[in-house]
């Protein structure tokens, strides 16, 4: 099953979508912020049109784990997602995704001037690959029978 993710932000919405495996998080595209009802529209579009089946929105919890502002808003984005659409819409701790972006443009050996732009849509990567990787490790696979 393909997974979407979004990195919600005052002014662009990064979106990244899984392999169909759900092994693999890819950036797919970044939107402009129009208002919370036009986004999710948006965002529910491009989740139907890729074939995904869940939606997980990145929220950042403060360095206790609570909600703050941007939580809020990131809550009430995913509360507008779910009148969009029926698919499942979870929200997924994206704590220090920005700054996992940036790092993976610094190892990648783009440029400081390149590194400049948004990081959106790395941002909404680097949250999917959270959750993928959670999930992996909640379900390891079986182990093999060895003779």
């Amino acid at each position: 099953m393909r997974i979407l993710a979004v990195d919600p932000g005052e002014k662009r919405l990064g979106l990244a979508l899984s392999d169909p495996s759900g092994l693999v998080a890819n950036p797919l595209m970044v939107i402009l912020h129009i208002s919370r009802h036009l986004d999710a529209a948006q965002i529910a579009r491009v989740a139907e049109e890729q074939g995904a089946g869940l939606i997980v929105v990145g929220q950042a919890l403060d360095s206790d784990g609570q909600p703050s502002p941007a939580s809020r808003r990131s809550a009430r984005l995913a509360a507008a997602i779910r009148t969009q659409t029926d698919m499942p819409v979870i929200l997924w701790d994206e704590s220090h995704s920005t700054q996992a972006a940036q790092r993976a443009r610094r190892a990648m050996g783009v440029s400081r001037r390149q590194r400049a732009g948004h990081l959106d849509e790395l941002a909404a990567t680097y949250i999917l690959q959270t959750y993928l990787d959670s999930q992996a490790n909640a379900n390891p696979p079986p182990a093999a029978d060895t003779p």
